[in-house]
């Protein structure tokens, strides 16, 4: 690729017997394991020689071309930053509602919402299974009264909205669509993203409510509706941020995140959908950890992976079928609760891999997360990370700054090889389904988060105020505290629509969803007409769970 592989080959050997070997005899390097988050080796020099079979026009090639490894945007950040979107939710509507609003006018360009656990798992708050869980890991919506408040003094045709759910994904879409409509905002003007991701619940996250099979459906259903009648949404965000939360690697967040948008997109050929009508929509969603050249490898590696995976296995036509385009939020596993200013600082280090990742749209987690919900203070200080990283650090300058660095561009070349691995092993075992159903994904996934924690315990592994550089300290920095009339307020509202509603329509609508359901039409316009009638996100998702069934995954031992 660079220069002749001989003359380099004698110049290292040179440099190792003149240069180094004396060096390490005066002063030997460090004894330790110097590998990356994901315990892979790390050598100590990259050369010429490990680019020796690459090729620059086919495997890296200029911003903007195929395969996409410098990026999908041929002026990369020049032309536009990336979107700022903080991720938010707790308590109330009202609540959350109020923080949008303060995020937006601090100078966040997106919203992403957090549901709280009752609206992830489909139950309306006064479900007796979700009794104090009520708006701790986000907001409460239980019907579109809620999403009314969330979104009230929001412009939709403006902002685009980013909504963190996944099983029951298409009925809070669906109010997201109602709101819109009765406020008479076009659908074809609303932007944003749905996460969707059902398969990474099965491998990772765990909030799944239904067999991996009629989810598939839904999602599918989505993605049908959205390419017809709402063009500029992302009807699927195919997240890795989850799997790389439970403890996988690098690699291994690349390929299952890979691997589950190959099986969308197979789902959706399966139902007769042209490839070039729903790949341009179909986004990602990545972790920012904490080693610094993996993570950018690792972004680099799935643009091309998924080029070459749209382009000349899929046949895709539209070249914008072929771009990975991903959303990528820090680490939240690699906070700490101790010593907690710090996570500032590996925040910083992780927004900063992204960028130069080439990351379309990032958040950036608070430094109090380990220990609450992000309180105002905290939430800012995170904008404000990407602020300076956009408007100061200058490496948004020049398009991947990055690129033709030895080491960076042997880690993608690594991470492709180990990504391209695991689809072997995942085909071999008869796709992803079947692979979740074996415990293929978990068994592996475990193993890599024992393999971390051993080598944190055993102190191979130094983690800041962990088990390093600690010191006595009393907590200091403030923590959110929740509107203590939030619940009574929701639990009043969720009475108040279930007493006032056409109770007659909503019955209706209900018995029209089922047949629905029972049936292989579209969901979404069931959904849509139980939402205009103001049926519960419990009521709708009981439906589902009466005719899918509830899933019920067997343990791997």
């Amino acid at each position: 690729m660079f220069e002749n592989k001989e003359t380099v080959q004698k110049a290292q050997e040179q440099w190792e017997q003149g240069t180094l070997w004396p060096t390490l005899e005066k002063t030997p390097e460090r004894d330790v394991r110097f590998m990356t988050t994901s315990s892979a080796p790390v050598e100590r020099l990259y050369t010429p020689l490990d680019l020796a079979d690459n090729d620059y026009l086919r495997d890296i090639a200029h911003p903007g071309e195929y395969p996409f490894t410098r990026g999908i945007h041929p002026t990369g950040y020049r032309g536009k930053v990336w979107t700022m979107r903080m991720f938010a939710g707790f308590g109330s509507a009202e609540e959350t509602n109020e923080r949008f609003k303060y995020l937006l006018s601090q100078g966040q360009t997106g919203l992403s919402v957090a549901f709280d656990m009752p609206t992830l798992y489909g139950r309306d708050t006064d479900h007796p299974l979700v009794e104090g869980e009520f708006g701790k890991c986000g907001v409460a919506v239980s019907s579109l009264a809620d999403m009314e408040i969330l979104f009230d003094g929001i412009p939709l045709d403006q902002v685009s909205t980013s909504m963190t759910i996944n099983s029951p994904a298409s009925i809070i879409w669906a109010m997201y669509l109602v709101v819109a409509e009765k406020r008479g905002v076009p659908w074809t003007k609303l932007r944003g993203t749905l996460q969707n991701d059902i398969l990474k619940e099965y491998i990772a996250q765990n909030e799944y409510i239904y067999p991996p099979e009629p989810s598939m459906r839904l999602v599918v259903d989505s993605i049908e509706f959205a390419s017809q009648q709402v063009p500029q949404w992302n009807p699927v965000s195919i997240s890795g941020y989850h799997i790389r939360e439970a403890g996988s690697t690098a690699a291994q967040e690349l390929a299952f995140t890979l691997a589950d948008g190959l099986a969308y997109v197979e789902a959706c050929l399966a139902r007769g959908l042209d490839i070039d009508d729903f790949a341009p929509r179909l986004s990602f969603f990545f972790n920012a950890h904490n080693d610094f050249f993996e993570e950018i490898a690792k972004y680099r590696a799935a643009r091309r992976i998924w080029a070459r995976q749209m382009c000349e296995k899929y046949g895709a036509k539209n070249p914008r079928s072929c771009w990975l385009r991903f959303h990528s939020q820090t680490a939240g596993c690699s906070l700490t609760a101790q010593q907690p200013e710090v996570n500032i600082v590996r925040t910083a280090i992780q927004a900063l891999a992204a960028v130069l990742g080439g990351t379309q749209s990032l958040h950036t987690n608070s430094m109090d997360e380990a220990l609450a919900l992000p309180s105002e203070k905290a939430v800012t200080i995170a904008l404000r990370t990407q602020q300076v990283i956009a408007s100061e650090s200058g490496v948004t300058n020049t398009v991947d700054p990055l690129g033709g660095s030895y080491f960076v561009e042997a880690l993608t070349d690594r991470m492709e090889r180990e990504c391209l691995e695991y689809f072997r092993q995942i085909e071999e075992r008869g796709g992803v389904i079947n692979a979740i159903r074996g415990g293929f994904f978990q068994s592996e996934i475990a193993d890599a988060a024992y393999r971390y924690q051993q080598e944190i315990d055993g102190g191979e592994r130094e983690v800041v105020a962990v088990n390093a550089y600690k010191v006595p300290e009393k907590l200091e920095i403030p923590i959110l505290a929740m509107d203590p009339d939030g619940e009574s307020r929701h639990m009043a509202r969720l009475n108040r629509v279930r007493h006032e509603r056409d109770q007659a329509l909503a019955a209706q609508r209900l018995d029209e969803l089922r047949a629905a359901l029972e049936g292989d039409a579209n969901t979404m316009p069931a959904l849509l007409n139980c939402v205009r009638a103001y049926c519960t996100v419990g009521e709708m998702c009981d439906v589902m769970r009466e005719v899918f069934g509830v899933y019920q995954e067997t343990m791997v031992v």
